[in-house]
């Protein structure tokens, strides 16, 4: 392990002892000449197999990456101008329904979960109570809940 480690094996070097283990143990029985020799020469061949393993699949990644990055060949990350048209037409569908259930519905709608806006911040602006802001609220939910259970 150490002489794994101190050619670079790091966290690698206790599976690598496994696998010297193994590739020996499988090797037909009969003397060997320098078995120190031996082990470490193994041991060193499978680093440099498990490194060249490692950086052959990093570099595959990579390509792999880099050929299927961004949009396919013919098509465009922008929406077409069907879609576009098609979401302003929405767009417009919910903003009238909206202004349909009341400016003050619409207000609060529109500060809340548009603009951001905390209810009791709402509530306070518009000098209603914050059960008032909720009750609006849950208006517009169900009328947006409604319109959408008809749109699709």
């Amino acid at each position: 392990m150490r002489f794994l480690r101190a050619r670079g094996a790091g966290d690698a070097a206790e599976d690598l002892v496994q696998e010297v283990w193994l590739k020996i143990r499988a090797r037909a029985p009969g003397p060997i000449a320098a078995p120190l020799s031996y082990l470490f020469r193994t041991a060193d061949l499978l680093m440099i197999d498990r490194f060249r393993s490692v950086k052959q699949a990093g570099a595959r990644d990579r390509d792999w990456t880099h050929a299927n990055a961004g949009d396919p060949p013919g098509v465009s990350a922008e929406p077409s101008a069907e879609r576009r048209v098609g979401a302003a037409q929405e767009a417009a569908s919910v903003l009238a329904l909206l202004d349909g259930l009341g400016p003050r519905t619409a207000a609060i709608f529109r500060r809340h979960r548009i603009d951001g806006a905390p209810q009791k911040s709402v509530a306070a602006e518009l000098g209603l109570s914050l059960s008032t802001v909720e009750s609006e609220l849950r208006v517009a939910y169900r009328a947006l809940a409604d319109w959408k259970e008809r749109e699709t």
